[in-house]
This record gives C-alpha cells, sequence and structure tokens, in this order.
C-alpha cells in the first residue's frame, strides 16, 4: 500500500504543471484489460473489473452510440472495430456470477473448495 501510494505521488509530481503554467492540459485514462500478474488478488480482481465496467460504458457511450447515430443519419464512416468486454463483466457480475457466488460462500462460511465447486456447477 505505501509502495503504491509513493508512486502515485511520484507520478503526480511529475505530471504537476508549474504553478506560473498558463496553456491547455490534456488528460488521458486509459482504462482499457486486465492487468497480468503472477499472483492477482481479490482486490486486484475488483479493480480490473471497475476498469471493464468503466470500459463498457465508455465503449457504449462513444464508439457504439456515435457509429449508430452515423449510420441512422447517413454520414459516411468507416466503423472503428472494438472488442464488446459485455461478457466478461456479465460473467463476473450477473446472478449467478463470480460476484455473486464469492457473496454467497462469505456469507454462509464455505470454504475455499467449496467456492470452487460453486463456481464450477
Amino acid at each position: 500500500s505505501r509502495m503504491f501510494d509513493w508512486l502515485v505521488a511520484k507520478v503526480n509530481e511529475a505530471i504537476t504543471p508549474p504553478q506560473n503554467f498558463q496553456g491547455v492540459l490534456i488528460g488521458v485514462l486509459d482504462i482499457y484489460g486486465f492487468e497480468i500478474f503472477q499472483y492477482n488478488s481479490f482486490e486486484q480482481l475488483c479493480i480490473n473489473f471497475v476498469n471493464e465496467r468503466l470500459q463498457q460504458i465508455f465503449i457504449e457511450l462513444t464508439l457504439k452510440a456515435e457509429q449508430e447515430e452515423y449510420r441512422r443519419e447517413g454520414i459516411p464512416w468507416t466503423d472503428v472495430k472494438y472488442n464488446d468486454n459485455k461478457p466478461t463483466c456479465d460473467l463476473i457480475e450477473n446472478k449467478p456470477g463470480l460476484l455473486s457466488i464469492c457473496d454467497d460462500c462469505c456469507a454462509t462460511n464455505k470454504s475455499d473448495q467449496m467456492f470452487v465447486q460453486d463456481l464450477s456447477n
């Protein structure tokens, strides 16, 4: 946790403009994709899931909606190909899904083995 806090502070320090800065800033947020680690904790799963949901919202509000509007209005357009991550989000958040099964196992004091068994059912 302290390492992450330190890293965030360093990044913020590096991208903070000088006090006398008089210009325009552009912020970019890259939210797509699950990160691959040798070991993924539940916390990392939650972080990755939120990133996937944000990406899904972005896709629906910008790419998908805009392309559909362009088609309806007959505006010449070359479709932007995108990977729809809705099935991944559904697998995690729908009922039964990974989070609801985990919640049930925690509420009923099931073991890790029982959790894995519930996932495979």
